[in-house]
């Protein structure tokens, strides 16, 4: 009986059944190694998100640390500033005009005193922002005209 295969036909098959075998393996090496990139991307998108986090809450703390002893500074400036005006009121005449000028002084640095020790700087600069946007023209001619002195201060 005589064989009906063709050699050649026989190695074309194999080749092709090889191929096939190499390009499923590469297939699969190719997800397989999709995965792992993914997988490598998720992580290290977790990481950079913690990182962020960890810098933003150290940035707030920081913040907040500087807020307290800035407000504490200002508590230390009111405090100076209401003794000056007692020191002011002690040292100074009472009587006449003199004396009236003297009392408004100190009661001037009385009440700033008094006002920074209770707002701090932070409620002044609320303040000052609130005034900023009630009366924007003179605000803005104000910082013209200090600029221009500073400017002028220092070219001097």
């Amino acid at each position: 009986m005589a064989n009906n295969t063709n050699p050649g036909q026989a190695t074309r098959e194999k080749a092709k059944d090889t191929v096939s075998a190499a390009a499923d393996r590469s297939k699969d090496a190719a997800h397989s190694a999709i995965d792992q990139a993914s997988d490598f991307a998720a992580r290290a998108a977790d990481k950079a998100s913690d990182i962020a986090s960890r810098a933003a809450d150290k940035a707030s703390n920081l913040a907040s640390a500087a807020g307290e002893k800035a407000d504490n500074a200002a508590s230390s400036v009111g405090s100076g500033l209401r003794s000056a005006a007692d020191t002011v009121r002690e040292k100074l005449p009472n009587e006449g005009m003199l004396g009236r000028a003297t009392s408004s002084v100190a009661d001037t640095l009385d009440s700033g005193g008094r006002y920074l020790e209770e707002r701090g700087f932070s409620g002044v600069a609320d303040d000052l922002t609130g005034l900023i946007k009630r009366n924007p023209i003179p605000a803005v001619l104000i910082a013209l005209g200090v600029g221009f002195l500073l400017a002028r201060s220092t070219r001097s």
